[in-house]
C-alpha cells in the first residue's frame, strides 16, 4: 500500500538573483536587529498618531466630475441650492374613498402641508398638486397624491459610496412636520431614499472600522492558533499590528499630495490585516520548516527569506499592481483607492522582510518551543488530496472550470446601479409610504426623479414634450422656486423606479429628447449613476490589459516560464468574474440576501463595487497563486518531476494558503457587520472571491492543470529568456 508521507529534502540555496538578494538583506537585518526594531517601533507609534488624524483629512466625494449629468446636477445645485444628485423626500397621502385630490379642501390642505414642510426645511424646493394643479402629483384614480421636497444643499452631506445623504437633523425636522398633518382627513407619511436607507440600517448602525478590525483580528488569532499550535501564532498578528498603523500613517501623508477617499480607511484596516498576516504566515511557516530540517535559527531565517520571502515580494508586487490599476479609471474616488490600496501590500512586504526576521531571531524559538500538537498530519492530508486530483486531473480541471464559467454566465446579466427603492427599508412609515405609491400606480419614481434643466421661457414646452416620452408617466414645470437666473427645473416622473432597468431606458429616452431642445440638459441621481457606469466600465478593458501585461512580465520572471503566468492570469480572471456572478445572485436576484443580511435584494449591484472587487480579488488570487506555484517551481527544480512538484508543493503550501484565505475571508466578513448596505455589497464580493479562489481555483484547478500540462508548464523560449534577462537554466528531466 502506497504511503502519503512527504519527506523533507535538504534545503538548497536560493536559485535566482532575487532570492540571493533577499537572503543578503536578511543577513544585514539580523546584523542590525536593534536598529531595525527601533525604527519600526518609532514608525508604529507615529502610525497610531496618524491613525487618529487620517479620517479628518480624507475626502467623502464619490462623483465623476466631468460627466454630463454631474455638470447638470452641479448647475442645478448652484442655481437652486437644492436638488441635482440628491434624492428628494416625498410626503405621501392616500385619501379616503370618495375623496379626490381635486377637492378644494384637499388642495388647501396640500398647500398647508407645503408651508409646514417649508418651515421645517428652510430653503427646500417643494411642489405638489396643491400649488401646481398638475396631475403629475396625483394617481390616476385621484386618491393618492404626494408633495416632493428637495432639501437645500446646506443640509446635504457626501457621506457614503452611494452619494449624497440628507442630515439626520433635517430628516427629523421633516418627520415632525408631517407627523400631525392631515390632508382630506388622511394621514401623511414621509418617505425617501435617505429614510428608507436609515430603516434598512437600523437606528444603531454597525460597529466602526476599529471594531471591525478587532473582530477580524480575534478571528485571525483563532485560525493562527490552530495552524501553529503554539505561541508562534501571535507573531503574524504582531506584524499586522505594525503594518496597519504604519500604512495609515502613509495614507495620511498621501492626503497632502492628493485626495484620498474615506473608504481607504476600511480597506487598509481589514485588507491590511489579512495581507500582513498572510505574508508573515508564509515566512514563519518556511522558517519553521527549515529549522525542522536541522538548520540553525538564523540560517533558517535566511533560507526562509530567500524562498518564502521571494514569494512574498512577488505576491506583494502583483497585489499592488491589482490595486494600482484603478488609476486608469476616470473617477477620483476610485483612483484614490488605488493610491491608498497600493500602500497596503508595500508596507506589509516591508514588515515581512525586515521586522519579521528580527522577531523570529529573538522570540521565535521560545514561542515555538511548546507545541500543543504536531502539524505534519495536515501536510500528509494535502499530499493525499494532490495525488487524488492528479489521478483525476482532467475531470477536476473540467469540473472546476465549469463551476467558474457557470458563475461567469450569471455575471453577464449583472445590472449595475443604485438599489431600487422597494429593496430598501423595513416596516416603518417610510416603507409604508412607498407601498402607497406603488399600489396607486405612481410607483417609486418620485423618490429618484429625472431633473431636466431648461431655459425658463421654455419650461412648459419642455414639460409637455417630456410627458410624451415612452416610459414617462408625467412631467411637471412648477413655478416660483423652480425658476432662477433664466433657467428652470422640469421634474420628470417615469412609470418605473428610475433605478430599475425600465427606468434607465426612460432616462435614455428623456436624454434623447433633451438633446434636441436648446440649452436643455438632464440631471438627477440615476443619470449620474449611468454616466458613472459608462465612464468606469468603458475604461475597464484598458485596466484589464494593463494589469494582465504587467502581471505576466512579473510572473514570467518569477517562474521562469511563459505558460504558468498565462494560465495564472486566465484562472484569476475567471475567478474574479465568477465572484461577480455571486454578487449578482445575492444582491440582484436575492439568493440568500435575507438570510445573510436580513434585507431584500436590491435588484442591482452597486455600480462601483465590482471594479473594486476586481482589483482586490485579482491581487489576492495572484497572491495565493504565487505562494503555491513558487513552491511547485522550487520542487520541480529539485526533482525534475511535475507530478511530484505538485504533490510536494500542495503539501507544503495547502494548509498555509487555506488558512491565509480563511483569515482574509473573516476580515471581509467582519466588514459586513458595519451595518452599511454599501459595505455589505463590497464585503459579499470580497469574501465570496476569496472562498471561490481557495476552494475551486487553488485546491482544484491549480494542481489539476499543472499536472495536466506536464513539462509545458516550465517552458520558456530562448528569446523570452533574453528579453526578461533570465539566466540560462538547464531543463530538468521530466520523470
Amino acid at each position: 500500500m502506497r504511503t502519503t508521507t512527504i519527506s523533507a529534502p535538504p534545503s538548497a540555496p536560493p536559485a535566482d538573483r532575487t532570492g540571493r538578494w533577499l537572503a543578503g538583506l536578511t543577513g544585514w537585518v539580523l546584523a542590525h536587529k536593534r536598529l531595525v526594531a527601533v525604527g519600526w517601533l518609532v514608525l508604529t507609534l507615529l502610525g497610531f498618531f496618524g491613525s487618529a488624524k487620517v479620517t479628518d483629512a480624507l475626502n467623502e466625494s464619490f462623483t465623476m466630475p466631468d460627466s454630463a449629468s454631474t455638470i447638470a446636477n452641479d448647475r442645478i445645485a448652484d442655481r437652486f441650492a437644492s436638488g441635482g444628485a440628491t434624492p428628494p423626500l416625498v410626503a405621501v397621502v392616500t385619501l379616503p374613498p370618495g375623496t379626490t385630490a381635486s377637492a378644494p379642501a384637499v388642495r388647501a390642505d396640500l398647500r398647508t402641508l407645503e408651508q409646514d414642510l417649508q418651515r421645517a426645511v428652510p430653503g427646500a424646493r417643494i411642489a405638489s398638486f396643491g400649488s401646481t394643479s398638475e396631475r403629475a402629483y396625483v394617481s390616476d384614480d385621484g386618491r393618492t397624491t404626494f408633495a416632493i421636497v428637495h432639501p437645500p444643499t446646506a443640509v446635504v452631506e457626501d457621506a457614503g459610496p452611494s452619494g449624497n445623504e440628507i442630515s439626520d437633523a433635517t430628516l427629523a425636522s421633516a418627520e415632525r412636520a408631517v407627523a400631525g398633518a392631515r390632508v382630506g382627513g388622511a394621514e401623511v407619511r414621509l418617505t425617501g431614499a435617505a429614510l428608507l436607507a436609515r430603516e434598512a440600517e437600523g437606528e444603531g448602525g454597525g460597529p466602526g472600522f476599529l471594531n471591525e478590525t478587532l473582530i477580524a483580528g480575534v478571528a485571525a488569532l483563532v485560525v493562527l492558533a490552530f495552524v501553529f499550535a503554539s505561541a508562534l501564532a501571535l507573531v503574524p498578528l504582531m506584524m499586522a499590528i505594525v503594518a496597519i498603523p504604519v500604512t495609515l500613517l502613509a495614507v495620511w501623508g498621501l492626503t497632502a499630495l492628493t485626495e484620498v477617499n474615506l473608504v481607504v480607511v476600511f480597506l487598509v484596516s481589514l485588507i491590511g490585516l489579512g495581507i500582513a498576516i498572510d505574508y508573515a504566515l508564509l515566512v514563519v511557516m518556511r522558517w519553521r520548516e527549515e529549522r525542522e530540517r536541522g538548520e540553525s535559527d538564523e540560517q533558517a531565517i535566511v533560507r526562509a527569506a530567500g524562498t518564502a520571502g521571494r514569494a512574498v515580494l512577488f505576491s506583494g508586487s502583483t497585489v499592488a499592481i491589482g490595486l494600482l490599476s484603478a488609476l486608469v479609471l476616470p473617477v477620483p474616488f476610485l483612483r484614490s483607492m488605488g493610491y491608498g490600496g497600493l500602500l497596503i501590500p508595500l508596507v506589509s512586504v516591508a514588515v515581512a522582510l525586515t521586522l519579521l526576521p528580527v522577531v523570529l531571531a529573538t522570540v521565535g524559538p521560545v514561542a515555538d518551543a511548546r507545541r500543543l500538537r504536531r502539524t505534519d498530519r495536515a501536510e500528509r492530508h494535502w499530499a493525499t488530496w494532490a495525488r487524488l486530483v492528479i489521478r483525476h486531473r482532467v475531470a477536476a480541471a473540467l469540473g472546476g472550470t465549469a463551476v467558474l464559467v457557470a458563475l461567469c454566465v450569471v455575471a453577464q446579466g449583472m445590472l449595475l446601479g443604485t438599489p431600487e427603492a422597494r429593496s430598501l427599508g423595513g416596516t416603518g412609515g417610510a416603507k409604508a409610504a412607498l407601498e402607497q405609491l406603488d399600489r396607486s400606480g405612481i410607483d417609486a419614481a418620485p423618490l429618484a426623479p429625472i431633473e431636466v434643466l431648461t431655459p425658463a421661457g421654455r419650461a412648459d414646452e419642455t414639460a409637455a414634450r417630456m410627458a410624451t416620452v415612452d416610459g414617462v408617466r408625467a412631467a411637471s414645470a412648477p413655478g416660483g422656486a423652480w425658476h432662477a437666473d433664466g433657467v428652470a427645473v422640469v421634474e420628470v416622473f417615469p412609470r418605473s423606479d428610475t433605478n430599475s432597468q425600465a427606468g434607465r431606458r426612460t432616462v435614455d429616452a428623456v436624454r434623447d429628447v433633451a438633446a434636441a431642445q436648446p440649452a436643455t440638459t438632464v440631471g438627477g441621481g440615476t443619470a449620474e449613476t449611468m454616466d458613472f457606469i459608462d465612464g468606469v466600465y468603458g475604461s475597464f478593458p484598458l485596466m484589464l490589459a494593463l494589469i494582465s501585461l504587467v502581471t505576466f512580465v512579473l510572473l514570467a520572471r518569477a517562474f521562469r516560464s511563459i505558460v504558468l503566468p498565462a494560465k495564472a492570469i486566465a484562472m484569476n480572471l475567471l475567478s474574479v468574474f465568477a465572484t461577480w456572478g455571486v454578487m449578482t445572485l445575492v444582491w440582484q436576484h436575492g439568493v440568500g440576501t435575507e438570510q445573510l443580511f436580513g434585507v431584500d435584494p436590491s435588484g442591482s449591484v452597486l455600480s462601483w463595487a465590482p471594479v473594486i472587487v476586481f482589483a482586490f480579488i485579482y491581487g489576492l488570487s495572484m497572491d495565493y497563486e504565487v505562494f503555491i506555484l513558487a513552491r511547485m517551481r522550487e520542487e520541480y527544480d529539485r526533482t525534475g518531476s511535475t507530478d511530484e512538484a505538485v504533490v510536494r508543493g500542495m503539501a507544503g503550501t495547502g494548509r498555509l494558503v487555506t488558512s491565509a484565505a480563511l483569515i482574509v475571508f473573516l476580515a471581509f466578513a467582519s466588514m459586513a457587520t458595519a451595518g452599511d448596505a454599501d459595505l455589505q455589497v463590497l464585503a459579499t464580493g470580497l469574501a465570496a472571491g476569496v472562498l471561490i479562489d481557495a476552494l475551486v481555483v487553488r485546491s482544484l484547478l491549480v494542481p489539476a492543470t499543472v499536472s495536466w500540462f506536464g513539462r509545458w508548464n516550465w517552458w520558456m523560449p530562448e528569446r523570452g529568456r533574453r528579453l526578461l534577462r533570465l539566466p540560462a537554466v538547464t531543463p530538468a528531466a521530466e520523470s
